[in-house]
């Protein structure tokens, strides 16, 4: 009796103790996030150049660490460039414009700017655009916006106070530069990272707990350095 009592726990999943229910859990998640790196890396070796995030990606200038940032942009490319429902309205599209944002400015600075980016592609980008008077992409129409090459410094609001109102109730410093859509958007992307956050915080899952927690860091700090980006640069002049 005892025997088959200590064989049904053995493979009884309820029997494992917390700690170890939980570490077989965390490795399973490990386990399929090296798996998804190793059918992107392996895809990248015979389309090296398919896709506009590839020629970053193979960038000698790139470190490992952003090589390894800019990877998933890679395989996003594989399913976003292969279909017109996903078609992004700017140029470069919002994951070529993290990927060279990554790999001119670094880790710390590129990803905020992606986060802003993401941010910014809503339905109000369009009147946006002409109201900064704004070029379009000769060949589509979408709206040109790399992330540094065609900035000019046009502040009329306080960049400074724009990021501090953002990191108090994040959307408000958008708002105080006059993009109140962009605003409404930053607050929401906020909000939903950091429910999120807030309900990993409870499961047991340390690789969920981590991905959400890195999220909501990355919208929030994106939030920041949007208000204040935002302010410097994306005012009519």
């Amino acid at each position: 009796m005892k025997r088959k009592l200590l064989t049904s726990s053995l493979y009884d999943e309820k029997a494992l103790p917390a700690d170890r229910q939980g570490f077989r859990d965390g490795g399973n998640y490990i386990l399929f996030f090296l798996i998804g790196y190793g059918f992107l890396f392996s895809s990248l070796i015979f389309t090296q150049t398919k896709y506009p995030a590839d020629s970053v990606l193979v960038s000698s200038n790139s470190t490992l660490i952003e090589k390894a940032l800019i990877l998933p942009i890679a395989g996003w490319q594989r399913f976003s460039h292969n279909t017109r429902l996903l078609d992004c309205q700017f140029y470069p599209s919002c994951s070529q414009y993290g990927a060279i944002a990554i790999k001119e400015n670094g880790i710390l600075k590129g990803i905020p700017m992606t986060a802003d980016r993401i941010v910014r592609c809503n339905p109000s980008a369009f009147f946006n655009q002409l109201h900064l008077r704004g070029g379009f992409h000769e060949q589509d129409g979408r709206l040109i916006d790399h992330p540094t090459s065609h900035l000019n410094i046009s502040t009329k609001k306080s960049p400074v106070v724009a990021g501090l109102m953002s990191a108090i109730l994040p959307g408000s410093g958008r708002m105080y530069v006059g993009r109140w859509f962009d605003g409404f958007m930053g607050f929401l992307m906020v909000y939903i990272t950091a429910s999120s956050a807030l309900d990993a915080s409870k499961s047991e899952h340390n690789f969920q707990k981590s991905f959400s927690y890195s999220m909501a860091g990355v919208f929030y700090v994106g939030e920041i350095y949007g208000a204040y980006r935002t302010a410097k640069y994306y005012q009519r002049q």
